[in-house]
């Protein structure tokens, strides 16, 4: 069986506000098909760091490799073909409050391909009956639950079949079983579609139900503590702070 490959690379990455350093000498691999958080208290920089990685924001230094390729030494042309590989959610959903659902997926699939309406209406069926959406495509967003906003926001972020998925706290503002939910559907699109998940974060319960690789941001020394799997983390970090974190509640089969 072929050795995992590095997806992302962050190497010497350095993150400031102005002459305020947020996060400095971060390095750290996403390998294919992980499912990779970024965790840590509250103020440490983990969402300033998703900016980072999908180039919303330049770093101070260092940059952010994607198949050994630096989004930072690209030219806009390149960048735009990188990022047409990502598929991106935000804490919100991030849907368009005129537009329907279908109307919302659809929206990547009419901006960068030439495919003629039918198939993309086609297409936009598929996306959402894969996020259990399906039927309620003439449904606009306020008229659905915050859980199913969130999925529909995943089957946005699928439209173009993304090689890297990448999550903003997905499980803000829901209730603990609509959080599950949402849990078991990423570990599905990561089966179903092969794509490596980047996701920012804090929730103990999401952490160790699915992911396989982490970094830790520690807001006191501006710095990553440690990265891996965050079940070995909480077992064998040496850093009393990334142990701290993680041993707030019981990873499931894991004694602390």
């Amino acid at each position: 069986m072929d050795a995992p490959r590095e997806h992302i690379r962050v190497s010497g990455l350095e993150m400031r506000y102005g002459s305020r350093v947020i996060q400095s000498g971060l390095d750290f691999a996403v390998m294919r098909g992980d499912i990779f958080v970024i965790m840590g208290g509250s103020g440490c920089g983990k969402s300033t760091l998703l900016k980072h990685m999908i180039g919303l924001y330049e770093p101070a230094s260092g940059e952010v490799l994607y198949n050994g390729t630096s989004y930072q030494r690209c030219d806009g042309e390149a960048r735009a073909a990188m990022r047409q590989r990502w598929g991106i959610t935000y804490q919100s959903g991030g849907l368009f409050s005129a537009m329907t659902l279908a109307e919302n997926v659809a929206l990547p699939l009419t901006q960068y391909t030439s495919l003629d309406p039918r198939s993309v209406r086609e297409l936009v069926a598929y996306k959402l009956a894969l996020v259990g959406l399906a039927g309620f495509e003439e449904y606009y967003p306020s008229e659905i639950s915050g859980g199913m906003q969130k999925r529909a926001g995943l089957a946005r972020a699928i439209a173009l079949d993304p090689e890297i998925l990448f999550f903003d706290e997905p499980s803000a503002g829901l209730d603990p079983v609509s959080s599950r939910l949402l849990d078991e559907l990423i570990l599905q699109m990561r089966e179903a579609l092969g794509v490596t998940v980047v996701i920012v974060t804090h929730e103990l319960a999401s952490i160790f139900a699915i992911a396989s690789n982490s970094v830790y941001l520690d807001a006191e020394t501006r710095t990553m503590l440690d990265t891996g799997d965050p079940r070995e983390l909480l077992l064998s970090s040496p850093h009393a702070a990334v142990r701290r974190f993680l041993g707030r509640g019981a990873a499931p089969g894991v004694s602390s």
